[in-house]
């Protein structure tokens, strides 16, 4: 199959491939590379200059420059058809059973995850743009050993797709012998091969301004307008998982207005976000344990008041964060304990005024459903819950040393060995990892491996030991826990020691992974 000029495709093209992969929609990948790549690179090189600053001793805090936009009397858009009601939502990596699965949960919509639940395998890359453009046919299924998996009748849910965040290439398409943008290459292979058969949304992922936010807010203008489909066809839902993005809701909910579908709460990854801006400034930053952080301490309280105080008065959902459990077939025991307490989550997240939250597992939907239904009732949202009562101040933001908890060996351990074998998995082809009953992604190996790192350039001593984590400790601990895996886990092994003991941080354990990946 020949390829447009000026485009290279290096990754082979496997079963089917090419029907993705057309001379059409090539030429579209490499226009949309040639108008917008630049401003993306500039946009990440802005990042750097402002992760510089932070470790010279700023601050984050609400832009001076966008006041009027803050206090301004302004509305997004009506929300579309099929993101009115959004109490419960499933994620998860679009491979041909969990996209059958997933459009089988009876949850109100899919967030088919091209990013932090899938690994960039290049068999998954466009893999999951045929399962996606099958499962829009309603004509895919998948055979594995004696099982058969199939779409049901019935309603199915939103497919609303997250393509890469800004920072991640792919590194198989080139134009102009440069790699293209990932974010770029998921978004416009969905939207060519499904912009007329069913509605092209989007969950936005890792933006840490608005103005990230209003390029993509001009490559969404770009392509309505090469396809002739009216403004706002498009629509995108922006997770606020981010530390900066934090100080900048209601600037990215502006920029995306005429297309807005809401803010998510992405709380592992904006967790992450916290550690990696901060993660030079001493106690004042450091945060206990991962497992002991939850959503009630003071700066994530403050965090999700504010998105939902902020989408609410400008007309757009507020979704909340993810219930990761996964229900276990043999301990009925593990089943109730954590029930108990993705019912609470959810229970939280609606009476705080969310639209709806996420779940990894289908046996989760019912939960979240029965939580938000109980508070909905007939209604399909929350809109006119306008939290008038919330004041969230840069103060509460950056309170992150109010929070309670201990740095334990235990933390360290959990870090170590989740870390490495969520890394194997993701080296391997698969991003969505379920160890000790948890569904792991990027995010959370994100916070294991950056914890780790903060705590050793920040002279932590261990509470239940009293041991000064050193690099000699973290590589000890290490052998231990794969001595017990019994696995071999050499190659995850370096790769984590790689992006959490260095001497310097690595911005995200993606791209090194990355690297390493065929």
């Amino acid at each position: 199959m020949g390829t447009v000029q000026g485009v290279e495709i290096t990754g082979p093209f496997d079963d089917r491939f090419a029907e993705i992969l057309t001379e059409e929609a090539q030429s579209f990948l490499a226009d949309l590379h040639r108008t917008f790549d630049a401003r993306r690179l500039e946009l990440l090189q802005a990042r750097k200059e402002r992760e510089a600053e932070l470790a010279a001793g700023g601050t984050l805090g609400f832009l001076p420059e966008t006041r009027e936009i803050r206090e301004g009397d302004w509305q997004v858009a009506e929300p579309a058809p099929g993101l009115v009601d959004r109490r419960v939502e499933i994620t998860g990596p679009t491979d041909a059973k969990m996209t059958i699965n997933a459009l089988n949960s009876g949850a109100k919509v899919w967030l088919a995850d091209h990013e932090d639940a899938n690994t960039p395998l290049w068999a998954n890359v466009i893999g999951g743009q045929l399962n996606l453009r099958d499962a829009n046919a309603g004509t895919l299924s998948y055979t594995s050993g004696e099982k058969h998996y199939e779409l049901t009748g019935g309603p199915r849910p939103t497919v609303v797709v997250r393509p890469r965040g800004w920072h991640l290439p792919e590194k198989h398409i080139l134009v102009d012998g440069a790699p293209t943008s990932g974010s770029l290459t998921d978004f416009g292979l969905y939207f060519f091969h499904n912009h007329l058969v069913t509605r092209p949304y989007f969950y936005l992922p890792k933006m840490e301004s608005h103005l990230e936010a209003r390029l993509w807010n001009e490559v969404f203008a770009f392509a309505e307008e090469r396809f002739g489909r009216p403004t706002g066809t498009i629509r995108a839902t922006v997770l606020i998982e981010t530390f900066p993005a934090a100080f900048e809701m209601d600037e990215i909910l502006y920029e995306l207005r005429e297309r807005s579908a809401g803010l998510n709460a992405g709380r592992w990854d904006f967790m992450f976000s916290v550690i990696k801006k901060f993660r030079t400034r001493g106690k004042d930053f450091l945060l206990p344990d991962r497992n002991t952080v939850t959503m009630t301490v003071p700066f994530m309280r403050a965090y999700t008041e504010l998105l939902v105080r902020t989408c609410h008065r400008r007309g757009a959902h507020a979704i909340g964060g993810m219930a990761a459990f996964i229900p276990s077939r043999r301990d009925p025991e593990i089943n109730k304990v954590a029930f108990e307490k993705v019912t609470a989550d959810k229970t939280r997240e609606a009476g705080d005024g969310f639209d709806g939250s996420w779940v990894a597992h289908p046996d989760l939907v019912e939960t979240c459903r029965t939580v938000f239904d109980g508070v909905l009732g007939d209604r399909p949202n929350q809109l006119d819950r306008l939290r008038e009562d919330v004041t969230v101040t840069a103060e509460d933001l950056l309170a992150v040393g109010d929070t309670p908890g201990q740095q334990t060996e235990a933390g360290l351990r959990n870090a170590v060995s989740v870390g490495v074998q969520y890394l194997d998995a993701w080296l391997k082809g698969s991003g969505a990892v379920a160890i000790n009953n948890m569904m792991e992604d990027a995010a959370t190996a994100e916070i294991s491996r950056s914890q780790v790192w903060q705590w050793l350039h920040n002279g932590v001593t261990l509470a239940d030991t009293g041991a000064l984590v050193t690099r000699e400790l973290v590589e000890r601990i290490a052998d231990e826990e794969l001595a017990a895996l019994g696995r071999d886990l050499r190659e995850a092994r370096a790769l984590f020691m790689e992006v959490a003991v260095a001497d310097e941080f690595i911005d995200f354990l993606t791209l090194p992974a990355y690297d390493r990946m065929p």
